[in-house]
């Protein structure tokens, strides 16, 4: 008897958390004076819940094919009346609320509002999302194209768990997903660095330092040298500039190392990397005034090539690294990712995140190394800008950059030993 009022009072909730999805979906469309609003949206969903509940495959069907006939006929009234061309985002919205109230039914709720509330962000950023189409150029529209093709169609053909690799009489676990998803990552994040920097750069020398060091902080390097060069009194917002993208680079390391290893976290990767980013902010914010701005010439936001070869780099790194344990032990390893660091050192995380995942390394190896990587980064910048021809820049940079590493190791030492 109690198993059946159990039973009785899921259902009952399915059936009124989906009224309520359809009510809250119906919103947008009563506010934008449509002909089916809060109350259709409502009933769809519930009339999906109640046949769903029902275990009625048959109602189920003549449900949805009612409420598509429907919004068909919606639409096609809406061009003869507003001769304004054929709308079908109510009628589309209307099957949507049917297959959450189907969702809901079925007991996916979750799943059911994630739907709801991602189709309602749809309706009410119509504008923003025109406009951004709108303004986007061929270049954009290909590059955001390529990147849905990785991200949506590569990464569920590449097979899951760990594929063997042999090389150099040694077999080498590597997880192609994990691999590939963090290329993706990368790669998203340089997207959305492209459209921040190009939106507001013009604003802040800090949106192109921390956010430009997101996707490339030697390409922060390169801008500050040239605006260093063309305006020699603007050194210490350049300098500030660098220490941002060094605080962004050790951001992106430390949501790569977390993320990825959700289940067993490197924590001791957060206090020396979260001490780069906490000393990197207040020492930028210390030295400069901040109204100054400087304009940031950004290339094609994703480039297929450049993912491929990302991805080839990734890949070439976590077998060596793994070689390299293997032949010379920990201390090879720690030199792949110093060396690795001076050219990616999101690629040396990856390394050492990917083998730790795989139980090649345990935390304390993959942590350090790491932290290897990072301070890697960290040096080859104060390198590149050590070629300036402005000694107070290249002088700055310098000991900012020591004062980073200073407080970096002492952190580690704090929490490794």
């Amino acid at each position: 008897m109690n198993s059946v009022g159990l039973v009785v009072e899921g259902d009952l909730l399915r059936i009124v958390v989906a009224g309520a999805l359809g009510l809250f979906l119906g919103l947008e469309r009563e506010w934008s004076h449509k002909s089916a609003g809060i109350r259709t949206f409502s009933l769809i969903s519930l009339l999906a819940a109640v046949f769903t509940v029902l275990d009625q495959p048959l109602l189920l069907a003549v449900g949805g094919l009612f409420v598509a006939v429907q919004g068909l006929l919606l639409a096609v009234q809406g061009l003869l009346v507003e001769e304004s061309g054929l709308s079908l985002t109510t009628s589309v919205s209307m099957l949507v609320a049917y297959g959450i109230g189907v969702l809901v039914g079925t007991g996916r709720l979750i799943e059911g509002v994630t739907v709801a509330i991602l189709s309602s962000l749809l309706l009410v950023l119509k504008r923003e999302l025109h406009s951004f189409a709108w303004g986007l150029s061929r270049e954009e529209l290909r590059s955001t194209a390529e990147f849905a093709v990785l991200a949506f169609v590569v990464y569920p053909l590449l097979p899951a768990g760990d594929v063997p690799i042999a090389a150099a009489g040694f077999e080498v676990a590597v997880e192609p997903r994990v691999i590939w998803l963090m290329v993706v990552t990368v790669a998203g994040i340089g997207i959305v660095n492209y459209a921040i920097v190009s939106s507001y750069g013009g604003r802040g020398i800090a949106v192109t330092g921390f956010f430009g060091g997101l996707a490339s902080s030697t390409a922060v390097v390169g801008t500050m040298l040239d605006h260093v060069r063309q305006h020699p009194a603007a050194a210490s917002y350049a300098v500030a500039a660098i220490l941002l993208a060094d605080a962004a680079m050790a951001v992106r390391n430390l949501g790569i190392a977390l993320a990825f290893t959700i289940d067993s976290p490197l924590v001791g990767a957060i206090v020396p990397l979260a001490a780069v980013v906490v000393g990197a902010v207040v020492i930028a914010a210390v030295i400069a005034d901040w109204s100054e701005e400087v304009e940031m010439d950004l290339v094609s936001p994703f480039s297929l090539r450049n993912a491929l070869g990302f991805g080839a780099i990734f890949l070439l790194i976590v077998v060596s690294g793994a070689l390299a344990e293997a032949h010379l032990g920990t201390a090879g390893f720690y030199a792949t990712a110093v060396l690795s660091g001076l050219v990616s050192s999101a690629g040396a995380t990856t390394s050492a995140v990917v083998l730790y995942r795989t139980g090649s390394l345990d935390h304390d190896v993959a942590v350090i190394a790491i932290l290897l990587a990072t301070a890697s980064s960290l040096v080859v910048k104060a390198v590149l800008v050590a070629a300036s021809s402005n000694r107070e820049f290249a002088r700055q940079v310098g000991i900012w950059t020591a004062v980073l590493l200073g407080v970096a190791g002492v952190a580690t030492a704090a929490v490794l030993l």
